[in-house]
């Protein structure tokens, strides 16, 4: 299931940094205002203790776990959906993103000037969000002279279609996000084709300073309190802090500077996970001696869905799904201790796959 994160930001925010300690792939960070000219893309590991819990149990050779792509699209600027500059192609990328991760600079440091000369999450995540809502207003405004055109042919819905669009114009007139219109699913079909890029569902991470590492600092305390109304988590990541970890190739010393600036465990890790949720996926498994491997698909989806995400012939040819939760295996210790137990449940078709579960596929072509 291929689906794309874009991170999002200013210039200089630290993006590329995080961008780095998640992604299997590395790219050049610099000090300099616009200096990348093209977008670095990714793939993250999903953290997954679960993983390591049955690797152990069935002695399995291989261990797989779950990936998302993600895209590191430069720095915006000022008129960037105004199509000024590289930074509209930019724009052009986060529209085929999924869901967007927005770093804000949560930190001072001289040695790395602020675009606008001070450091200001809420201002600096207003002005991308305005570069944003002016491109999607340039596409609105695009599909309105469609539907006038539709609605002279005699066109029964664009009426109607007329309606939401001059809705959807007047809320990014006063500078609104798609997402924060509040529009059902009515009124949001006539928008669909446009795919918005403020209508992405988004994950603030403020990027902060070591020290701020645990509790974050006065520049998290008010960007939290500006987006206070928005239905959206805010975390807290030293971005600097967590390159130096992500470098470090013993996992005791990693543990012990973690344990020197307060946390458990790395950000970034958290960061994947809300990621992971943002884009409204979960996980299923597999385990067997050959692999266990963590397997990505949509909350709500069947057995029979999900059985087509490790093959289309295992969905075209669908008879039952054996079903584990992972709990009981973790507690049980085997496959044939939860059998004993009355804890492997046959499921069909209509069966709606829940994180966490172990899988058999049975099926027939």
């Amino acid at each position: 299931m291929s689906l794309k994160c874009g991170i999002i930001g200013i210039t200089n925010t630290g993006k590329t940094t995080i961008f780095n300690c998640i992604s299997n792939t590395k790219a050049e960070s610099s000090n300099f205002v616009f200096s990348t000219s093209k977008s670095n893309m990714g793939q993250i590991n999903v953290p997954d203790y679960r993983l390591g819990v049955l690797t152990r149990l069935v002695n399995a050779a291989k261990t797989i776990p779950a990936t998302i792509e993600i895209v590191d699209i430069p720095g915006l600027a000022r008129g960037s959906g105004k199509g000024e500059g590289v930074g509209n192609s930019f724009l052009a990328d986060i529209r085929q993103t999924d869901a967007l991760i927005h770093i804000l600079r949560c930190f001072d440091d001289a040695n790395l000037p602020h675009i606008d000369g001070s450091v200001n999450p809420v201002r600096d995540k207003e002005n991308v969000d305005l570069e944003m809502i002016f491109k999607d207003l340039e596409s609105v405004e695009k599909k309105k002279v469609k539907l006038e055109k539709m609605l002279k042919a005699g066109e029964k819905d664009a009426k109607r279609g007329l309606e939401v669009i001059e809705e959807y114009i007047r809320n990014f007139e006063k500078g609104i996000p798609a997402r924060l219109m509040g529009f059902d699913e009515e009124q949001t079909r006539y928008v669909k084709d446009l795919f918005l890029l403020t209508e992405k569902p988004v994950l603030y991470v403020c990027n902060v300073d070591e020290k701020s590492a645990v509790s974050g600092n006065a520049y998290v305390d008010t960007f939290r309190n500006a987006v206070s109304n928005e239905n959206t988590e805010v975390i807290i990541i030293a971005g600097k802090a967590e390159e130096e970890i992500a470098e470090l190739d013993n996992e005791e010393d990693k543990l012990a500077f973690l344990q020197d600036i307060g946390l458990s465990e790395p950000g970034v890790h958290v960061l994947v996970r809300k990621a992971y949720e943002l884009l409204n996926l979960q996980t299923f498994l597999t385990a067997g001696p050959k692999e266990v491997r963590a397997w990505t698909i949509k909350k709500g989806m069947t057995a029979p869905q999900a059985a087509g995400v490790i093959h289309s012939d295992l969905e075209r040819g669908f008879i039952r799904a054996e079903v584990i939760k992972f709990e009981d295996y973790e507690r049980l210790g085997s496959e044939n201790a939860c059998k004993a137990a009355g804890k492997l449940n046959i499921e069909g078709k209509n069966y709606i796959v829940q994180d966490g579960d172990v899988l058999n596929i049975r099926f027939n072509v």
